[in-house]
């Protein structure tokens, strides 16, 4: 299915129904305070599962998870994926690395928004975006990086103009493109390279995809895991 942009995939508060493998895209989860503050506290593209956390138990999630950059994917009912899940062993495992990833990156990200500059989290969060979306290109705005990193947009911009001038990206109307990897990796925080190493040691076979049986469901077969990084 198409998922484009802004598309809503699991509500704060609200039970999930559903489960999703995206293939294209990323997908951010997104705490929102009652005074109406918001910041990104995860990531994700095509390395996990969306929703996951519905099988362990009834509890509602208390981040929004929409689509930060556009994508397509499969959705899978969370009863089905429930039943894979307790009758797999393989599902299960996969789905509890995911899972695992998921609680990690949280805490590092939590720890990261509280501790680094703005120069480092907007760099980290670069980076992050580009590798879950397999492109050197990001297709956002300065208010939703603000948004996500929880700072304001002035200073996303002031940011954003010091690593364009470094020639470590180029910034043009809403779209993001890294153009000097090794130098943003270097003006990022060392929360991306933990992050990354997270991502890349955790699993001990490709990345949560959706196995056979979660394909049939839908009468498609998922393609072949390809490149966790873009040239």
């Amino acid at each position: 299915m198409v998922l484009p942009q802004g598309f809503m995939l699991t509500r704060s508060s609200e039970i999930a129904h559903d489960v999703y493998f995206l293939t294209r895209g990323v997908a951010s989860l997104v705490v929102t305070l009652r005074e109406g503050e918001s910041a990104e506290v995860g990531m994700l593209g095509n390395e996990g599962m969306i929703g996951s956390t519905g099988l362990l138990g009834s509890s509602t999630p208390t981040a929004d998870c929409i689509m930060q950059m556009p994508g397509a994917g499969f959705r899978l009912p969370i009863i089905e994926m429930k039943r894979l899940f307790e009758e797999s062993t393989e599902v299960r495992t996969l789905v509890l690395q995911a899972i695992q990833r998921e609680l990690l990156t949280i805490s590092q990200i939590a720890a990261c928004n509280r501790l680094h500059n703005a120069t480092e989290r907007l760099a980290r969060w670069l980076l992050t975006a580009a590798d879950r979306a397999e492109t050197d290109s990001v297709p956002l705005t300065q208010e939703a990086v603000a948004e996500m990193l929880g700072t304001r947009r002035t200073t996303i911009a002031l940011v954003a103009a010091s690593l364009q001038r470094s020639g470590l990206i180029r910034y043009h109307r809403g779209h993001v493109r890294v153009t000097d990897y090794a130098g943003l990796a270097t003006a990022a925080c060392d929360c991306y390279r933990v992050i990354k190493s997270m991502t890349d040691c955790l699993y001990s076979r490709p990345p949560l995809r959706p196995s056979a049986a979660c394909a049939s469901y839908h009468g498609v077969v998922p393609r072949p895991y390809g490149s966790s990084h873009y040239s």
